[in-house]
């Protein structure tokens, strides 16, 4: 398992994998722009980091849980409470005479706020681990 920072290190790491796979996701959209019946891919995972945070936490599953009234029903099965995220389609804008939906200001708006999204991540990991590191460096003074 390896040695945890924080509880708060792991979901860091998971909101920058998320972020990373959405940056992939829009560059693909806009190197699409000009593919005839194309329809813009998004990555939603708040539900999945909503579910990362409460299980680093402690906390309360923000879902409601199904009561299984009976040992004899059968346990359900939920892809909503998977920690996975979920890829849409992002449609809503006209679709050119080509039948491609790729709207160009929509993407390079989209990227633009994942990139300061996963630079606040950074800086929050970088934060995280430099409180330990002074820890670890005042510890090795007392000795």
């Amino acid at each position: 398992m390896g040695i945890q920072i924080s509880r708060a290190h792991s979901l860091i790491k998971d909101a920058l994998d998320f972020r990373a796979a959405r940056q992939d996701m829009i560059a693909s959209n806009i190197a699409n722009a000009d593919t005839p019946f194309y329809r813009p891919r998004d990555i939603s995972f708040q539900e999945a980091l909503l579910t990362k945070k409460a299980d680093a936490l402690n906390e309360k599953s923000p879902h409601l849980e199904m009561a299984q009234t009976n040992a004899g029903h059968l346990p359900l099965q939920n892809e909503k409470s998977s920690t996975k995220p979920t890829l849409f389609f992002r449609d809503g804008h006209m679709a050119r005479n080509d039948g491609n939906s790729v709207d160009l200001d929509v993407e390079t708006t989209e990227m633009s706020k994942n990139s300061v999204m996963f630079n606040a991540l950074i800086q929050a990991n970088k934060k995280d681990s430099n409180i330990f590191k002074s820890v670890i460096d005042a510890s090795s003074k007392i000795s």
